[in-house]
């Protein structure tokens, strides 16, 4: 059995010590129970935190993959959990087809940061053609597994938005695949696999779900000023059917990422995800221009943000998260 560094546990205690907040060390590893995700001890848990923008530079996402934006999301907006983009289609520019090794080493040292600040990380393989490289995702989830396996923060995102592709033929078999690869290195950790139309279908999913392994959820996406109450009861239909759920990623605008921030959805969402105590991350940690992102163009990259560098959807989801206590 794998034991931590005495480095690396230094590093926890005084990240315990020092900043109070630590979810990981209150929580431990999470696990399916049912339709729900559950903590160490078997009580259902539920988290807020941010999601990143695509890991590749260009996009103007990359220059936030720092560990001081990783600490002032943990201290200020009390964020318990984050989740890394891997950049991973071959069309992206700059990504992880064409830049391998800049692309893994934002991902690692977001990791790490996560694991010193004791926060949940979500580690996505964020594709929309995943069974395409499905070679390609192996290969990462095992470099994963192997360096990071023995941590409860880990939480493997394999597919991140399928398209309108069969949950049967396509994403089934590609996500048995890569978890079968993932479980000969890690046995225990949560796995999150997509589901299809942008992670959508969550109910066709729930029909035929994964079976042979254990601690598998399935991602639920939506943008609230494009997604209401039918969404709402495609997820309902899931959980009913008894799969667990994870919104791995949610924007307070248009399903483009853009527009006006819905605050009358977002509430009603926020609302749902209390009720079946589902873990959420906000898309994105970003200062592009557009609504999604959280500061303006040209805020600090390095966190420390003041109110006047959130943007109106940064100000609402900020308070969201601070206040989302459902442990």
């Amino acid at each position: 059995m794998k034991h931590l560094s005495i480095f690396r546990f230094l590093l926890f205690f005084f990240s315990f010590t020092l900043l109070g907040q630590n979810p990981v060390k209150k929580h431990g590893a999470l696990a399916v129970k049912g339709n729900q995700i559950v903590n160490s001890k078997g009580q259902p848990v539920s988290f807020a935190g941010n999601s990143f923008f695509w890991s590749n530079k260009g996009w103007s996402g990359a220059k936030f993959y720092n560990k001081e934006v990783v600490k002032w999301l943990s201290e200020d907006w009390k964020s318990s959990i984050i989740r890394l983009p891997l950049a991973s289609d071959e069309s992206i520019h700059k990504g992880y087809h064409q830049d391998p090794q800049g692309n893994e080493n934002r991902i690692k040292w977001l990791v790490n940061a996560a694991l010193d600040n004791g926060l949940y990380v979500i580690i996505d393989w964020h594709s929309h053609e995943a069974e395409k490289n499905t070679g390609k995702a192996i290969e990462f989830f095992k470099k994963i597994a192997r360096k990071y396996g023995e941590y409860p923060n880990i939480i493997y995102e394999i597919y991140n938005e399928p398209l309108k592709v069969s949950w049967n033929d396509v994403i089934k078999p590609y996500a048995e695949k890569v978890i079968a690869e993932i479980r000969k290195i890690d046995p225990d950790n949560l796995i999150i696999v997509g589901t299809p139309r942008w992670s959508q279908d969550v109910d066709i999913a729930s029909e035929n779900p994964i079976k042979g392994f254990k601690n598998i959820a399935y991602t639920l996406h939506f943008y609230a000023g494009s997604h209401k109450q039918r969404l709402r009861d495609k997820a309902e239909t899931a959980l009913n059917n008894g799969i667990a759920l994870m919104v791995t990623e949610w924007g307070t605008v248009n399903a483009d990422g853009d527009g006006p921030v819905d605050k009358a959805s977002v509430a009603e969402w926020m609302a749902f995800m209390k009720k079946h105590k589902l873990t959420h991350c906000n898309w994105a940690v970003n200062d592009k221009k557009e609504g999604a992102s959280i500061v303006k163009p040209g805020s600090s990259v390095k966190g420390g943000w003041k109110a006047s560098d959130l943007t109106e959807s940064g100000k609402l989801v900020r308070e969201y998260i601070r206040n989302w206590d459902m442990d």
